[in-house]
């Protein structure tokens, strides 16, 4: 196992890691949530996160919640919970997932193993400090339909189609939903407190989606 380089107090990553490394790694590091481990055939990211990396990504799981319950839609948080393959020898944390049209499959359970429970019907990607690895390819291989990203200024949906990600304007997790108009609830940060952006943003959704909670436009 060779360093291939470092970013003191952000990054280092690791070549030519067992799987039994990084999963022992991974209980090492249990208890130590601002330390983010990513996993890709061999290759090994250990990132600290920063202040802002964990607000922006606490706002806009604030913003998924509220849209959920605003709409009636059922809902399981994830977390940054560890999701890995040994199979695909792939392994990483969202900032934020949730299960939503699938919550009903993963209901009750404290753990998820991916080999028969289903993935997170969306995840969430703050790309503050950029990640060495292609986070992307890692998710399409663990088959997360849906992730957004945070790439400074906008907001980035993408939909996993026959194996890989293509953007998108809209959502598929929640339809009729234009994940640009997230970006204008995000700015607000720094303007106002996060409980008076939710308020905001729930009068928001009614207007949005004037046929009712649950129902797209």
């Amino acid at each position: 196992m060779a360093t291939v380089h470092s970013h003191p107090g952000q990054r280092l990553v690791l070549f030519g890691v067992p799987w039994s490394t990084y999963e022992r790694l991974l209980r090492a590091f249990a208890e130590r949530p601002g330390i983010r481990l990513t996993y890709d055939r061999g290759t090994l990211e250990l990132m600290t996160l920063s202040h802002e990396h964990e607000n922006r990504g606490h706002l806009l799981g604030r913003l998924v919640v509220a849209l959920t319950e605003e709409l009636s839609l059922p809902l399981k948080g994830g977390g940054s919970t560890t999701f890995r393959r040994r199979k695909r020898q792939r392994g990483l944390e969202p900032d934020e997932c949730y299960w939503i049209a699938r919550e009903a499959q993963v209901r009750g359970k404290t753990e998820i193993d991916l080999r028969r429970d289903p993935p997170p019907d969306l995840a969430l990607e703050i790309d503050v400090t950029r990640s060495s690895l292609d986070r992307l390819a890692i998710y399409a291989a663990l088959q997360f339909s849906e992730v957004w990203r945070l790439e400074e200024p906008n907001l980035v949906c993408y939909l996993l189609d026959a194996g890989r990600y293509a953007t998108s304007t809209t959502s598929r997790t929640f339809p009729g939903l234009a994940v640009a108009d997230l970006t204008t609830f995000l700015k607000l940060s720094g303007q106002m407190d996060e409980n008076a952006i939710i308020r905001q943003f729930r009068a928001w959704v009614p207007q949005h989606f004037p046929g009712g909670p649950g129902a797209p436009p």
